[in-house]
């Protein structure tokens, strides 16, 4: 059973969306390398809003999530993001259809 998160991050100030920003950017290559059960992980800015980050991720099951938080290049990321995020919500997802991953479109 595929699992999806939507985490949507809202971040202090420019200085900081610019230090999370390069923690994003240091983290997802590994991500991309390490996590064949991380089947998508998209990292969107938000118009009109420069101070949010939403992320969209897909995880080929529960057990595949679970991999994935305890990487050490995960582990780094949620150790550091508390310096430039004021808040963030996180919303679990059942994906039950679609374009691609999904229904293979």
């Amino acid at each position: 059973m595929l699992l999806g998160l939507s985490v949507r991050f809202e971040l202090i100030d420019e200085d900081a969306a610019a230090g999370f920003d390069d923690l994003v950017a240091r983290t997802l290559p590994l991500i991309k390398t390490e996590e064949p059960g991380t089947l998508l992980y998209i990292v969107n800015t938000v118009e009109d809003a420069p101070l949010s980050r939403v992320f969209n991720e897909i995880y080929a099951s529960p057990e595949a999530f679970e991999s994935h938080e305890r990487q050490p290049h995960v582990q780094t990321f949620l150790a550091e993001r508390g310096r430039y995020v004021e808040s963030y919500q996180v919303d679990r997802l059942r994906p039950t259809d679609g374009k691609g991953l999904i229904s293979g479109d």
